[in-house]
């Protein structure tokens, strides 16, 4: 809804495009620095209570994004919501994992999971192109009373758990991992603006990966570490992280530059441009619920290899029909369904093998961790994609699709990527079996 809605907060309050561009840029920084944080301070000090809390402070400022007069106020809104969201978010998903026992139940949970996000999306891209019009604050009330909602379910629904007898006490690993997080999301964010070789980005990004350096290296010695670094030692566990950077990346990354073209070549209205795209949000809606079937048959592997595949296919058909003007129903619709039923697939089945086997005391730092990979990698391939198809306005207008085709090149590589691995791990997995 937000992103339909920044043109008119421009005009509104007198901001510019690089400061527009923090409203949306603010809540990245709060949401993908912190999630790994925020998953494992459920497992840490309990689920309900980190739930209940990053709830209601993600209410509070809605409701104040919705009513103050001044931009910067509006990003620190924004910023604060989407720290309560990095909270949130790993610690439901955590909720849903520790509640059902991995097998057909888990998938099942997972499915319906899934089917709110996308009916939450699609709603979003109809409703911030209505929503709009009538003045773009309903964009940021809107949210309140369905958290409110959501806060008063939580109270009754969730049950009571504890805090972790171990762990909590390592200080130092929560401040650089927040602060290595918070540097690398910002550098990542900021990089088309300034240029991925711009000294302030550079030395960004230099800083974060000493932080980040630091925590491993605390980690390893303190007794009751923040974070179990063996957790990465499952081969499926990293597996799963890389194929949701793929479907993220390529995904939201398409996306973008879609929205590009459709209003800023074609001059599409936000309305129009929102129904265009909200196949692929329909069909992700409506198919997730038969995915938890495909996972207890055929096992997370082969059905992250089927979307994988989907999403290849979608990409390389955009490429093959686009020319320099792509046709709706043509190459338009029959990307989007693809697509559509790729995340479909994927969604699911790559959080099902990111949570599998792992322990009910770290499903928080699993679901952080795999959520940190789709955000934080849709952020990386998102910069290359705004760097490689950025142009000053009058030469945007002017261009054909021309112009946007090195950044679908790029989401197919990634995407291609995302299918190589899910297929050797696959054939893998068979020669395992047979030498058995």
């Amino acid at each position: 809804m937000v992103g339909v809605a920044l043109p008119s907060i421009g005009a509104d309050l007198g901001l510019s495009t690089a400061s527009l561009q923090w409203i949306v840029n603010g809540y990245v920084l709060g949401y993908g620095g912190l999630l790994l944080l925020g998953g494992r301070t459920a497992d840490l000090l309990g689920r309900r209570v980190t739930f209940l809390v990053a709830l209601g402070v993600f209410a509070v400022a809605s409701l104040v994004g919705g009513l103050v007069d001044d931009g910067t106020l509006l990003v620190a809104t924004r910023f604060v919501k989407g720290l309560a969201a990095a909270f949130t978010a790993p610690t439901a998903l955590s909720i849903l994992t520790t509640t059902f026992p991995a097998g057909p139940a888990r998938n099942r949970a997972l499915s319906i999971f899934t089917v709110f996000g996308a009916s939450g999306y699609s709603s979003g891209l109809i409703m911030g192109g209505l929503l709009t019009g009538l003045g773009w604050r309903w964009t940021f009330l809107i949210p309140v009373p369905l958290a409110v909602a959501a806060l008063a379910a939580g109270l009754a629904l969730i049950p009571r758990d504890r805090p972790a007898a171990d762990g909590g006490h390592d200080l130092v690993g929560a401040l650089s991992l927040t602060g290595g997080m918070l540097a690398a999301v910002y550098a990542v964010v900021t990089a088309p603006e300034r240029g991925l070789l711009d000294p302030v980005t550079v030395a960004v990004a230099v800083a974060a990966a000493a932080l980040l350096v630091g925590f491993v290296s605390t980690e390893r010695r303190v007794r009751h570490p923040l974070i179990r670094l063996g957790i990465l030692r499952s081969g499926a566990v990293v597996r799963a992280n890389i194929s949701m950077v793929a479907l993220f990346g390529s995904y939201l990354s398409f996306q973008f530059v879609m929205t590009l073209y459709l209003q800023n070549v074609l001059e599409w209205s936000p309305l129009r441009m929102a129904l265009a795209l909200l196949p692929a949000g329909l069909l992700v809606a409506f198919g997730a619920p038969f995915v938890a079937r495909l996972i207890d048959r055929y096992g997370t592997g082969r059905v992250i290899l089927a979307a994988m595949a989907s999403l290849a296919l979608g990409y390389l058909w955009f490429l093959l029909t686009a020319g320099n003007a792509p046709h709706y129903l043509l190459t338009i619709l029959p990307t989007m369904l693809l697509l559509g039923g790729g995340f479909a697939f994927g969604f699911s089945s790559i959080t099902a093998q990111a949570t599998d086997g792992i322990d009910d005391s770290e499903q928080g730092l699993a679901s952080g961790l795999v959520q940190t990979s789709g955000q934080v990698g849709a952020a990386l391939v998102l910069a290359v994609v705004t760097a490689l198809v950025s142009g000053d306005e009058a030469t945007r207008r002017a261009a054909d699709f021309s112009q946007f085709r090195p950044g679908i090149n790029l989401v197919t590589a990634v995407a291609l990527v995302g299918l190589a691995l899910s297929l050797a791990a696959l054939v893998r997995g068979r020669r395992v079996t047979h030498h058995r």
